[in-house]
């Protein structure tokens, strides 16, 4: 067990300058008391839009490649610091220390991702109807962006946002979850130091705004904020976005998801198991695009169960655990809200259940104020309204198919569409289960969790509609603009051939 509070002191030096009573931060791994942090007053929230607003005003005018500069040199301060990093991570959402390490290596990434970036913020030029006029498409920086981020990807999907917005133009304003508030101080600061040795206010161009819904409702309803992403539960999309949308402004959001993985009768079993099992109790169950539900074959789902149940068993009697442990697989839920949430789903689904494995607490004795679960897996005779809740836990249900389009009719029934996978061999099978998937992420022979930066992240329906990451999210951060010049001597033509002379 590292120590904590040298942890602490070494990433977040300047933390007393933090200290308060209204957020108390626990370790998920046995309850115990992490820090008390004070919330920022609205006055201060007011001022830190401000500051953002000010610095939008220099930053936008800095060639892109020189803001990329400064992520660059951000990315060589997380490779520097990612194991201290990924331990403050682990300590303070619970997720495994090897999940730990691949969150901070996912900010590496997108890092190295939006360097290349600040070369290639591309427009378009565009013939146009008119004698000696050219037509062009022009990106620009956008303004200030609110980044609201969730407990489970305390820093990634920060990163996800901030790298993007930066070489765009735009300051940041982070608020973390009032669970993993600790995390974004250590980027903060990081980022500080880096904006300091690159010669730039690193405060203006990236502000931690801690507290709860309070303070992230003042960035949400703030007119000088023009995109607010968010990242968290379908409920809290549906206060945001009206809230938005209602003042002009942009929401990129990344929601739930109740994710399924189609196992056919030509799936090879030893590609589709251990991708079952990572998606479905890799970081306790609670990614957004956890495995939620499987749905396999009738011909094979007997088989199917039986060997996840063994697994389901083995992982439950020896692999959950610290998760700072190299040999841990499950560490624990965030909080005992969550473990009540998941003993709901399990007693609502119960009357339905052709049998259920784990689901019960686990090494209460060791840490009696933490929320330790052997992972749960559900066998239903077929499917179930009841299923349309995402439970954040490690909570999968296996339902039967009979045809194909049964199965896609199946994974298609839930309101979110995040991401999706299909076993199988057939070809024919994964070209169809891609293109009626509703998801905004469809995988063949791999699970559902688990992306790289280079693709675009994020899903449909109540999932929210957002792309972050890579691809063309980029261009969710500047606005775009059309731009029309004539060069010619003689008197302009209008366009569509209009006539209009004094």
């Amino acid at each position: 067990m590292p120590d904590r509070d040298a942890l602490l002191t070494s990433l977040i030096p300047d933390l007393d300058r933090h200290r308060g009573d209204d957020l108390v931060v626990r370790s998920p791994i046995d309850g115990k008391e992490l820090a008390r942090l004070r919330a920022d007053r609205p006055s201060e929230v007011d001022e830190k839009i401000g500051r953002a607003v000010f610095a939008f005003r220099t930053w936008r005018d800095v060639p892109a490649p020189r803001r990329g500069e400064l992520v660059r040199r951000f990315g060589e301060q997380l490779r520097k610091h990612k194991e201290s990093l990924a331990t403050l991570v682990t300590l303070e959402c619970g997720k495994i220390i090897e999940e730990g390490r691949g969150e901070v290596q996912e900010m590496i990434d997108i890092c190295d991702f939006a360097v290349g970036l600040s070369r290639q913020l591309y427009g378009l030029t565009i013939a146009s109807e008119r004698p000696n006029h050219v037509m062009q498409e022009n990106w620009l920086p956008l303004g200030p962006v609110a980044i609201i981020s969730a407990f489970n990807f305390p820093v990634a999907v920060w990163s996800w946002n901030s790298a993007l917005a930066l070489v765009c133009g735009d300051p940041c304003l982070w608020k973390p979850s009032e669970k993993t508030p600790l995390t974004a101080l250590a980027c903060q600061r990081l980022f500080e130091d880096t904006a300091s040795e690159f010669g730039v206010d690193g405060n203006g161009l990236s502000q931690v705004v801690l507290g709860t819904g309070e303070q992230g409702a003042m960035l949400v309803q703030d007119p000088r904020i023009p995109l607010v992403s968010a990242t968290g539960s379908c409920r809290m999309g549906q206060a945001i976005a009206p809230i938005v949308a209602a003042r002009f402004g942009r929401a990129l959001l990344e929601l739930g998801g109740n994710n399924a993985i189609i196992v056919t009768p030509s799936a090879d079993l030893d590609v589709a198991v251990p991708s079952i099992l990572f998606g479905s109790v890799g970081t306790a169950g609670q990614r957004c695009t956890s495995t939620r539900r499987v749905i396999a074959h009738r011909s094979i789902v007997d088989r199917l169960f039986a060997t996840l149940s063994g697994a389901y068993r083995q992982i439950g009697a020896s692999k959950v655990g610290d998760p700072l442990s190299p040999s841990t697989l499950v560490g624990p839920l965030i909080d005992q809200a969550a473990y009540e949430m998941m003993q709901t789903a399990i007693e609502r689904i119960r009357p339905e259940a052709l049998e259920i494995v784990g689901g019960d607490r686990a090494l209460a004795d060791t840490y009696p104020d933490a929320a330790y679960v052997h992972p749960c897996l559900v066998r239903l005779g077929a499917n179930s309204k009841t299923l349309d809740d995402e439970t954040f836990a490690p909570l999968t249900y296996v339902i039967p198919y009979d045809t194909l389009e049964e199965a896609i009719e199946i994974h298609n029934s839930v309101p979110q569409g995040l991401s999706s996978a299909i076993m199988t061999t057939d070809l024919r099978e994964a070209e169809a289960f891609k293109r009626y998937s509703d998801c905004g992420i469809a995988n063949v022979n791999i699970g559902t969790s688990g992306a790289e930066i280079g693709g675009a992240f994020g899903g449909e329906k109540e999932t929210g509609g957002g792309r972050e990451s890579g691809s063309d999210s980029w261009k969710a951060y500047m606005r775009r603009q059309t731009s029309t010049t004539f060069f010619g001597r003689e008197k302009p033509a209008l366009a569509q051939g209009i006539t209009f002379d004094v």
